[in-house]
């Protein structure tokens, strides 16, 4: 499960064979949550308000590169990083 960036304690991860939509994995302290890329909808899980905050916030910069990863995972190639909320 390729960790594609990290920030205050949140870590973001995306994993090759993944299903429809094009999402990605949020893993902060006990709480767990799947992102939508296009939408940036929780589609799974739940995180606080604050954190769900900052990956929507993180995500909204990063959508393009999302994207890629997604496409790269779903070729199955290696994924690339993506910096982190400063």
């Amino acid at each position: 499960m390729p960790t594609i960036s990290r920030f205050f304690g949140i870590v973001i991860r995306m994993y090759h064979r993944e299903h429809a939509p094009p999402h990605f994995h949020v893993i902060y302290q006990d709480q767990w949550a799947a992102v939508a890329i296009e939408s940036l909808a929780i589609i799974e899980g739940r995180l606080s308000r604050r954190a769900a905050g900052l990956v929507l916030d993180w995500a909204e910069l990063h959508r393009n590169e999302l994207m890629e990863n997604w496409r790269l995972a779903e070729a199955h190639k290696r994924l690339k990083p993506i910096r982190p909320l400063e």
